[in-house]
């Protein structure tokens, strides 16, 4: 069901479901999306390597903060991939805008790879790589709503949720092959190793798997909905209509999202560097950390995924926020209390199954709430102007607030903040869909 901006419901995705399995779609869109996250996170469990190597500073944490601050830095573009990715996507196509987006990461990644440090080239150094992370973004931002318009327009209308979910499923297996990958070349080599060359074959990694993603990615099928849609339906200029008719599920929509990925970068992405600056903990356990996370993420994606389209979406949500917002804080003291590698594993287990029961339904919701002929843009839009807001600067905030608080649990109160926000955004989402509803029985 698609709500306009006045609270009506016009029906979209008509469409018969298409008479073979999806499958063989999904998991094109699933390998190439998790190429995609795995070139997004591995900068982030680099970024104390990176930051020495890059951003060199005689005070440590302004080091760091430059370091964390450029992962950020890529998420400022994500809004304008999603922009003209999106509405690539609404205009060319789905399948397109998918080849698009991975080549674009591909550039972005090779910059990474090849840049010269900061003693070998100056101030042209990082340079490179703030574009090369801008140019990741721009990828990124048009991925989202691309993919999951695939994975949707594909699938069954009654188990969306299930294959929207794989969206997420995809990311937490992009997470575990670059903690993995941190994890090993932590193990295997040297700190000097490791700066010197080490943390290249890191990015090296996606490099080489990209090709592949491009392939699959070039001999896969248009959806059916967006090849139904007639000249006279698709939208010149689909930024235009969803601002105009879909304001308000798009300001909801990343509502929605937004504790649900600030906990996500929180404890995801920011975490193997907390637990080695903050509770001292090896940095090989703590990528381990983040394995243990994208591995249930993994593997309960789906399931909530399927929940969703038994129990509903927001139900779902609603209350996977509420324990996100009231257990964040007692993780954090456990955490700081015992200071301990199967501390850190405990933690990480509950933070990975909650990560996936408010995550998982998001793709399938947001897709609900957007016709097909806006779908990608407002998918992108909605989902990426929340994870830039309180997702992609979440390590460079907590790093601030730890250092301008002294206090260790400083990200628990940044969840919590953006929990609060979400459940209300589920509750004012709910309000609107049963109105809807109503009127159209009406």
């Amino acid at each position: 069901m698609h709500l306009n901006s006045s609270g009506r419901t016009n029906n979209i995705s008509a469409a018969a479901p298409a008479p073979h399995s999806p499958w063989r779609e999904i998991c094109a869109a699933s390998i190439g999306n998790a190429l995609e996250f795995y070139d997004l996170l591995i900068y982030g469990y680099f970024a104390i390597v990176i930051s020495k190597l890059f951003f060199p500073s005689h005070d440590a944490t302004t080091s760091l903060l430059l370091s964390v601050g450029t992962f950020g830095i890529s998420f400022v573009t994500r809004p304008l991939g999603s922009i003209v990715l999106g509405s690539y996507a609404d205009r060319a196509g789905r399948k397109a805008s998918l080849t698009v987006s991975i080549s674009l990461m591909m550039l972005g990644t090779a910059m990474i790879v090849f840049a010269p440090t900061y003693e070998q080239l100056g101030l042209a150094s990082p340079l490179i790589i703030i574009v090369a992370r801008m140019l990741q973004g721009f990828s990124t931002g048009g991925e989202f709503g691309a993919s999951t318009a695939f994975m949707v327009e594909h699938a069954d209308p009654k188990r969306r949720g299930f294959f929207a979910s794989w969206q997420m499923s995809t990311q937490g297996l992009a997470t575990v092959l670059a903690a993995g990958v941190a994890a090993l070349l932590s193990a295997l080599l040297s700190l000097d190793q490791l700066n010197a060359w080490g943390w290249r074959v890191a990015f090296a990694v996606g490099l080489l798997i990209g090709p592949v993603g491009l392939y699959i990615r070039r001999n896969i099928d248009e959806t059916a909905d967006f090849k139904k849609l007639g000249t006279a339906q698709k939208q010149k200029s689909p930024l235009r209509e969803v601002f105009v008719r879909n304001r308000r599920n798009l300001l909801l929509g990343a509502g929605v999202v937004a504790a649900a990925t600030a906990f996500n970068y929180v404890h995801k992405v920011y975490m193997p560097t907390y637990a080695v600056k903050q509770l001292h903990i090896a940095a090989t356990f703590s990528f381990l950390g983040a394995v243990v996370t994208g591995a249930i993420e993994t593997v309960a994606a789906p399931v909530v995924g399927a929940m969703s389209d038994r129990f509903g979406r927001l139900r779902v949500m609603l209350w996977a926020l509420l324990l996100v917002g009231t257990t964040t804080y007692p993780l954090f003291v456990l955490l700081n209390r015992f200071p301990t590698v199967g501390a850190l594993f405990a933690v990480q287990t509950v933070v990975g199954l909650l990560i996936t029961a408010s995550l998982a339904p998001v793709p399938a919701l947001l897709a609900d709430i957007f016709p097909t002929s806006t779908r990608g843009t407002g998918l992108a839009l909605s989902y990426n102007f929340s994870v830039t807001l309180f997702g992609g600067f979440a390590p460079l905030i907590v790093t601030w607030l730890i250092d301008a608080t002294h206090s260790k649990l400083a990200p628990s109160f940044y969840v919590m903040a953006t929990a609060t926000l979400s459940v209300a955004a589920v509750v004012a989402l709910g309000r609107r869909m049963t109105v809807a509803r109503s009127a159209a029985t009406a």
